[in-house]
């Protein structure tokens, strides 16, 4: 065998080798991202079929004003975007800054088109409001903070 053919088998090993690292590596994250959805995407997604009910997701908007109930520790409420609606149930205690009309961001699962959160954030002052629920909430419209 000639040196140049030792030199293409190697090289093609070594590419081999990298594309195959590559895609466990992607492959492997693609397991770890968790999608944010508004309300009014959730329920699109839920009608068409679109949304894997078994996967993690994260949503956002804001408490709808009356609609929170506390069972023990077992919390539900609805989070809004100005356009749909979707009630979160939750089992655990809530952040101290959790109120009516506050802008929050749940991770959980959808279940029987409600959705199960295990983890429920707040905004942590006057100022701010979770990036993708800002976003969301100018894009329909409903922003009542400063625009940037």
């Amino acid at each position: 065998m000639n040196p140049k053919s030792q030199r293409l088998i190697i090289l093609f090993f070594f590419l081999t080798l990298l594309g195959l690292s590559t895609f466990l590596v992607l492959k492997s994250l693609e397991d770890n991202i968790v999608y944010f959805y508004s309300p009014t995407d959730i329920n699109e997604k839920i009608l068409s079929n679109e949304i894997d009910l078994s996967k993690r997701i994260r949503i956002g908007g804001l408490v709808k004003e009356n609609s929170i109930l506390k069972e023990g520790k077992k919390i539900s409420f609805k989070i809004h975007d100005g356009i749909d609606e979707i009630l979160v149930i939750y089992n655990g205690i809530l952040p101290d800054l959790f109120r009516e009309e506050q802008g929050i961001v749940a991770l959980g699962k959808i279940e029987n088109k409600n959705f199960s959160a295990i983890e429920i954030l707040a905004k942590h002052d006057e100022n701010y409001m979770p990036k993708e629920v800002s976003d969301m909430l100018k894009k329909n419209g409903k922003w009542k903070g400063k625009l940037n």
